[in-house]
């Protein structure tokens, strides 16, 4: 069965972003993409919310053939283009979109649908709102969790919703130059 894979920033008193979506403290740089990258490689599906996808269609179909492209744009944008996206929202229509789905209704099982079929995993990048209906359904297989080194006060929090009681196991941990911390964690069902 396939598994549902969350990757999350947050801050380390567990907000995704600030009160009106700020997300300029996340710190990212090489290291942390290469790190990202090397997971990605195990998924052929992205699950978004509508916000976070529109975000992401008006950067990466484009992103690996800019002038100044980095290794990181140009890897991402390559498997971006040939993964299926799958984009969560009760108001886009995206008949004609290429390798892009969009589920607006009995989400949970049409998601539990996906898991079963052939394939490599499904990553959900950040999308708060989204990840939040996921975690009430119980639906998330796998955290990756990048704990940036700052403290925001208020915004938009990590978990809302979730399912009663979700065992997790650390998988692995890695500290970054930056002074990010991943933690990856399995959900035990």
């Amino acid at each position: 069965m396939r598994k549902l894979v969350l990757f999350m920033h947050t801050s380390l008193d567990g907000f995704v972003a600030g009160p009106n979506g700020e997300m300029d403290w996340i710190s990212v740089d090489d290291e942390i993409f290469e790190n990202v990258g090397n997971e990605t490689k195990a998924a052929d599906t992205a699950l978004y919310g509508r916000v976070t996808y529109q975000m992401m269609e008006s950067y990466w179909p484009t992103a690996g053939t800019q002038p100044n492209a980095s290794k990181h744009d140009i890897e991402h944008s390559q498997w971006y283009s040939r993964v299926t996206k799958v984009v969560l929202s009760k108001t886009m229509n995206l008949n004609a979109q290429k390798n892009t789905i969009v589920l607006a209704q009995n989400i949970p099982d049409k998601i539990n649908v996906l898991k079963q079929k052939p394939g490599k995993d499904i990553i959900i990048f950040g999308s708060p709102s989204a990840s939040h209906s996921l975690m009430s359904e119980n639906l998330i297989d796998a955290y990756w969790l990048f704990i940036n080194p700052i403290l925001l006060g208020s915004g938009i929090p990590l978990f809302s919703n979730v399912a009663n009681k979700t065992n997790l196991t650390l998988a692995s941990s890695k500290v970054f130059k930056s002074g990010v911390i991943a933690l990856h964690y399995d959900a035990l069902k």
